[in-house]
């Protein structure tokens, strides 16, 4: 029957979740590379890689029996993007250039072309009737997750809270073939860059390197000259101390931006689907803006920047040590996307960043505690992990064996209800939030949100959110918690009604303001009728007192 099917499928979800439980907290505990060990071994990685765009009627295995004969074949998949590309790992970088010897210039009939070879070919059929007909179906991997209105329908399939938040952070994280492209968008603009400057490295951070980057979200990458710097030494041995000749410049922002316009020139100009690039040079952190069409991706290129860097690792150490760090980010980011507290577009809104710090700052607040803080990370660290950037103290353990495991044992369904109470009641008037500590701090300045900058402590990474977004938060928060403490999950499932997490990834004041109305008039509150006021955001003040009670 219809219904025996659905519940055959209902557990099948719920076998597939449980399997995908057990293989986060495997890897959670397989997982020892630190954060530099794997950033080398994705860059070196990406430096066998090429990218095909394929003609529509594709044989795999022969498109792979030809490329290997140029050597072997490590990994490879296919994605849609403007037609189907493949991308293709080999064992040796030289079958690369193996490859290269045989690819042939494009005719320039009507333009004339830029004769930069990349790793970036197009190929065609000789013979498309003959090849067609012996073509199968090619599985291509997703580069974006699923649409809000499909994950809710897939989390109602879910038997717990817990569930419904591993089954989102699956359809929301980067999968391994997305990482591998985002490596390799970094690899080919460093081809470029080290025309300039052949020590030179381009690497990804932020989202994409830090375990909480979702799909379709942008490629922040820097320019690195580690290796320039490496060599700064003076020669001791012999009778001369020996140095490069250099272009000397009065500041280190003038170099950058010089380096930077000199780039963004040459991707604009030469680089093989590099489209949109802007130059935004006189930014607080000079950068270049450009889409990468070959891959799909949208990124922002800047010169070095090492706290940068350091605050992706934070965030790996922390993703690294519990499953249930990177659940609960995901689940309560995905909730602000949906209900306006987050926004792709600048402004006075939450960003990403500070909201992964609030849940960071509340899994160490809880007993015991879920994930150290800063300090104690600091405490761990040894000579290699000692780093001052700038005057700011940036040493933390990299060692993952080093950290033992908490003894907290707490499901996800009770931390995400704890997340939204603790927050609702969180006195934002008098306290900031200190990743270092793991404690409120009193603010140190009247902005609405004041979130300590793990490393640059004279820096609040909220200074842009203003007090109607901080309000909206904490309304939308309490309602949250209400509805979690409230609902009756049975009866839901009954009704087929969105529940748990499902629940609260519908936007409340559009799908259900009579039921919000209603649970006012039933338990006559005023804190909850303040929630609804803030919610329209009908007035700055609205929530001024409820913020901090």
């Amino acid at each position: 029957s219809p219904g025996a099917a659905r519940r055959g499928g209902g557990a099948c979800f719920q076998r597939a979740v449980r399997a995908r439980e057990r293989l986060l907290d495997a890897e959670v505990n397989t997982r020892k590379k630190t954060f530099a060990e794997v950033q080398t071994e994705r860059l070196e990685q990406a430096e066998r890689t090429i990218l095909i765009k394929c003609p529509p009627k594709i044989n795999e295995k022969k498109l792979l029996q030809y490329l290997s004969s140029h050597g072997k074949i490590n990994s490879h998949f296919f994605f849609e993007n403007r037609g189907i590309h493949a991308l293709i790992e080999f064992s040796e970088k030289n079958s690369i250039a193996s490859l290269q010897d045989v690819i042939g210039i494009p005719s320039a009939t009507e333009h004339h072309v830029v004769p930069f070879k990349s790793r970036l070919f197009t190929f065609t059929l000789k013979n498309p009737v003959g090849q067609a007909a012996a073509e199968t179906p090619i599985h291509f991997a997703p580069q974006s997750h699923i649409p809000v209105k499909d994950l809710i329908q897939k989390l109602c399939s879910a038997d717990s809270i817990s569930s419904q938040m591993y089954s989102l952070l699956n359809e929301y994280q980067l999968t391994e073939e997305n990482i591998k492209l985002r490596f390799l968008a970094c690899s080919l603009v460093r081809d470029f860059a080290r025309a300039y400057f052949p020590d030179s490295v381009v690497k990804p951070f932020g989202s994409s390197v830090n375990t909480f980057g979702k799909l379709g979200c942008d490629v922040d990458m820097f320019l690195d000259f580690h290796e320039t710097r490496k060599h700064t030494t003076k020669m001791k041995k012999g009778p001369f101390e020996m140095e490069y000749q250099m272009k000397r410049l009065p500041s280190e922002r003038l170099a950058t931006q010089k380096i930077l316009s000199v780039i963004g020139d040459c991707l604009d100009h030469f680089g093989p689907g590099c489209v949109s690039v802007q130059k935004i040079l006189n930014a607080r952190c000079p950068l270049v803006k450009f889409s990468h069409q070959p891959t799909g991706f949208q990124c922002d290129l800047s010169v070095s920047n090492s706290i940068a860097i350091k605050s992706s690792e934070l965030l790996y150490i922390y993703g690294c040590l519990d499953s249930r760090v990177r659940a609960l980010v995901f689940s309560i980011r995905c909730w602000a996307r949906v209900h306006g507290l987050t926004n792709s577009v600048p402004g006075a809104w939450i960003t990403n960043f500070s909201l992964t710090m609030m849940v960071m700052f509340f899994l160490q607040k809880r007993s015991p505690p879920i994930i150290p803080t800063l300090d104690r990370l600091r405490e761990l660290a040894d000579e290699e992990d000692k780093h001052v950037i700038g005057g700011y103290d940036c040493s933390f353990v990299s060692d993952l064996s080093k950290i033992n495991p908490t003894k907290n044992k707490e499901t996800l369904d009770v931390l995400l209800c704890d997340f939204f109470e603790y927050f609702g009641n969180f006195d934002f008037r008098k306290n900031s939030i200190n990743l270092r500590k793991g404690k409120e701090v009193n603010k140190p300045e009247s902005s609405p949100l004041y979130i300590w900058n793990p490393f640059e402590q004279d820096l609040n990474i909220s200074k842009n959110v203003n007090q109607p977004q901080l309000e909206k938060f904490v309304a939308l928060a309490r309602e949250s918690a209400w509805i979690l403490q409230k609902e009756d999950k049975t009866q839901r499932m009954v009704n087929k009604e969105p529940w748990g997490l499902a629940a609260l990834l519908i936007p409340f004041g559009k799908s259900n303001p009579d039921k919000i109305k209603n649970r006012v008039k039933g338990i006559g509150s005023e804190t909850i009728k303040s929630l609804l006021d803030s919610l329209k955001l009908s007035s700055v003040n609205s929530l001024q007192k409820a913020v901090g009670k």
